[in-house]
């Protein structure tokens, strides 16, 4: 089956769900690859970034989106979510925090997640929605979703310049009402009961100061663990990946209509 649903997809005569091809590290290499690097300088720092991009096949404008990668960096899996997104209909971006380098461990992973300075991810980050915002095949509008470490970074981002929808699967929500002030969109949340790091009590606390701040706040709790939604870990929950996709998928579209 697994070598029967390689040559289906190398030859395009089927369509395969998006988990099969996450899973498979040589059809999430060829699903990557419809993407395509792309560069800019930022606008404070006048650094040189690069991300992936995904294109519709649609001709008119379509919604944008800046995806945020989990702490392995920008890797196949997150390019083939921009591909996929780009499926769906949107201009999709996903952005590198960590400068071309991808962890391959735990350890060399929280290195790379703890090198990123914070003021030149947020650097990073607005360049790129300024970006997609005057893209000629944008229609002006932009959403932030991001996994994990870019969960968290999803959040930054929207409270660091304006956005039209923010998306966070498990990321850290350790925000008090007075950070939240600045956020100008509505918020979807995925969370995971089983989940040691982003629990209950912070995402309650988070629920709470997004009130205080009279900002609108939509999360599910899925019976399952951090990363759920990686179909390349051990704590994928394939159902539970499926439901949030739907869930996303549907929250953009209601948010990024023109």
């Amino acid at each position: 089956m697994r070598h029967s649903s390689r040559r289906a997809f190398l030859s395009g005569a089927a369509t395969l769900p998006l988990a099969t091809v996450l899973a498979d590290p040589l059809l999430a290499a060829e699903s990557a690859a419809r993407t395509r690097r792309i560069s800019i300088t930022t606008d404070r720092h006048g650094r040189q970034v690069s991300a992936a991009l995904g294109v519709p096949k649609q001709p008119e404008p379509r919604a944008t989106i800046l995806l945020i990668h989990e702490w392995w960096g920008l890797n196949d899996q997150i390019r083939t979510m921009a591909a996929e997104f780009a499926d769906q209909g949107y201009l999709a971006l996903a952005a590198d925090l960590y400068d071309g380098r991808v962890g391959t461990s735990r350890e060399e992973n929280m290195q790379l997640m703890n090198s990123v300075d914070p003021d030149v991810a947020i650097d990073t980050l607005v360049s790129w929605i300024d970006w997609l915002r005057r893209h000629e095949k944008g229609n002006g509008r932009v959403a932030t979703v991001g996994w994990c470490f870019g969960g968290a970074w999803s959040l930054n981002a929207s409270l660091a310049t304006p956005v039209d929808a923010t998306v966070i699967y498990y990321g850290s929500v350790a925000k008090t009402a007075a950070q939240l002030e600045p956020l100008a969109s509505p918020v979807l949340g995925h969370f995971a009961t089983r989940d040691q790091y982003i629990d209950h009590e912070m995402v309650c606390a988070f629920e709470a100061a997004m009130i205080e701040a009279g900002k609108t706040f939509t999360h599910h709790w899925y019976t399952a663990d951090h990363a759920f939604a990686n179909p390349t870990g051990a704590r994928y929950d394939q159902d539970d990946a499926q439901l949030a996709w739907r869930r996303t998928l549907a929250f953009l579209a209601e948010h990024l209509q023109p």
